[in-house]
């Protein structure tokens, strides 16, 4: 267990002690995709759904998710947020890719924002339109880049885009 950084020797869980660790610009961007018919995705497109705009309800859920990442997940150090923009891109005619990037000058990374903030966003748009189209997907959550930090620059190769679709 001594490798894996939220367990002593014992197996015992801990919050990773990092008060050694530099301050630094750290910056992460993460990916999802929702997949639905191409009528749901075209109401949410035109904002014709009854529930209101789909895509803006999704996008304050992913940004309050995001700031109440230590809330949810257990062990995640809590972070002063200094930017988070989340983006929605129409792929094909029966899918929206969501991308959110987080930015905090902290001790530690902000990639589980990120992901965080994706993953509430695709909820949001499947709770909201469950009514409409009950065999929505999420899929492909993941993380695309990081920055900062000990252990450097990471890019994923292998991006999600409209090229990936099938």
């Amino acid at each position: 267990m001594s490798d894996l950084t939220h367990f002593d020797e014992h197996g015992a869980s801990r919050m990773v002690n990092v008060g050694d660790k530099t301050v630094s610009q750290r910056i992460a961007r993460a990916s999802g995709l929702v997949r639905m018919l191409p009528a749901t995705r075209e109401m949410i497109l035109q904002r014709g759904h009854a529930k209101g705009d789909v895509l803006e309800v999704a996008r304050l859920a992913g940004i309050m998710a995001a700031k109440r990442t230590a809330d949810l997940i257990p062990l995640c150090h809590p972070l002063p947020l200094e930017a988070l923009n989340l983006d929605f891109q129409p792929l094909a005619d029966n899918a929206i890719r969501i991308e959110a990037t987080v930015a905090v000058t902290a001790k530690t990374g902000v990639e589980m924002e990120a992901l965080t903030a994706v993953s509430v966003a695709a909820l949001t748009i499947y709770d909201m339109c469950k009514s409409v189209d009950r065999a929505m997907t999420i899929e492909q959550v993941q993380l695309e880049e990081k920055s900062g930090g000990a252990s450097g620059h990471f890019l994923r190769k292998d991006t999600c885009g409209e090229k990936g679709l099938s």
